[in-house]
């Protein structure tokens, strides 16, 4: 789409020059292009544990993005996505341990996490907020539960390992990963763009700012919020896939309670509704807690690392909060409409 054109008079001249109004919209291809370039670079520069942390990056962006079209866009407000990333680990390792093909695999983990989308989104649009906060911590906390009760199927806390294809002999096994998780995230974002971008995206930030306005306009405000659920539910799946394949195996205490709350908290300091705060959200989600695992080895403080991830999420929340209320993706534009004062 283009800005609109118009003609005004330059200063000290009577001819009129063309001037343009508004910003050129970038398809979303471009920014994904210009990101699987990037981290092809960056794959082969990295040592590999920055690699690892690379493919750890992609696999949270692969959730935040879905998080941030449900919370951010929608309205609706989700504490039981660690729990809906359990339910696609655990589906590709049960899947991949039987077939041992990753694509199949990876469509088990959608399939099954679209499906649990489905049944939690149906209940979820006859709840408004702190019902619906309840209903999906009510999942996250059931979730890792089911593990104890078929434990002959998925273990209890011991977990299931993932059998895996090795790659090939020439390529490490980080960079592989790496590959793989922005493989999933950039293909995610993509599509995600593409959905906001058109009616869908409407429909979706008519219901989040007025459900009454919103159905009087004709929009199917229950069938939009369960859309909205199943579309999370479904990137929640795929990354929960791609820890799998980080991990290279799955058990309860991967996706603890607290998962849940830091990807609420990074795609609010993130920036609501912006995939690039989605991003933001996602590089918090490794950084912060590799910058809490530093401080607390050098204090000599087990107790002290344990507990300074968490500590530090909130401060940087309020941080944030306080001089950028929009997140981290909006702090740009705050300075654009400074200057357009």
């Amino acid at each position: 789409m283009t800005g609109s054109v118009t003609e005004v008079a330059r200063p000290g001249t009577a001819t009129p020059v063309p001037e343009i109004r508004g910003r050129r919209r970038i398809p979303p291809i471009v920014p994904v292009l210009i990101g699987a370039v990037v981290v092809a670079a960056l794959s082969y520069v990295l040592p590999p544990f920055r690699n690892y942390q690379l493919a750890t990056v992609g696999a949270y962006f692969t959730v935040t993005a879905g998080l941030t079209v449900l919370t951010g866009l929608n309205g609706q407000l989700s504490l039981g996505h660690g729990a809906l990333m359990a339910t696609g680990a655990y589906a590709f390792a049960l899947a991949q341990n039987r077939w041992l093909t990753m694509p199949l695999s990876f469509l088990a983990a959608i399939a099954a996490t679209t499906l649990a989308g489905v049944v939690i989104g149906l209940a979820a649009a006859r709840l408004r907020g702190p019902y619906l906060a309840g209903l999906t911590l009510a999942v996250a906390v059931v979730v890792p539960s089911v593990t104890s009760t078929f434990d002959e199927t998925f273990h209890s806390d011991m977990g299931l390992s993932v059998a895996l294809d090795p790659p090939p002999g020439t390529i490490p096994v980080e960079r592989w990963q790496a590959w793989l998780c922005w493989a999933g995230a950039l293909v995610t974002v993509l599509l995600l763009a593409m959905l906001v971008r058109g009616r869908f995206g409407r429909d979706l930030r008519a219901v989040r700012d007025d459900e009454t306005a919103a159905r009087l306009a004709g929009v199917h405000v229950a069938r939009t919020q369960v859309l909205a659920f199943v579309v999370s539910a479904a990137c929640a799946g795929l990354a929960g896939a791609l820890f799998a394949v980080l991990a290279q195996s799955v058990s309860p205490g991967a996706f603890p309670l607290t998962l849940s709350l830091f990807l609420v908290m990074a795609i609010v300091i993130g920036g609501l509704g912006r995939l690039t705060g989605a991003l933001c959200g996602a590089v918090l989600l490794v950084a912060l807690p590799a910058l809490a695992q530093t401080a607390g080895e050098r204090s000599g403080s087990q107790h002290l690392e344990g507990n300074l991830a968490l500590v530090i999420f909130g401060v940087v929340l309020v941080v944030v909060m306080l001089a950028a209320p929009g997140g981290l993706a909006s702090i740009r534009f705050t300075r654009q409409s400074r200057r357009n004062r």
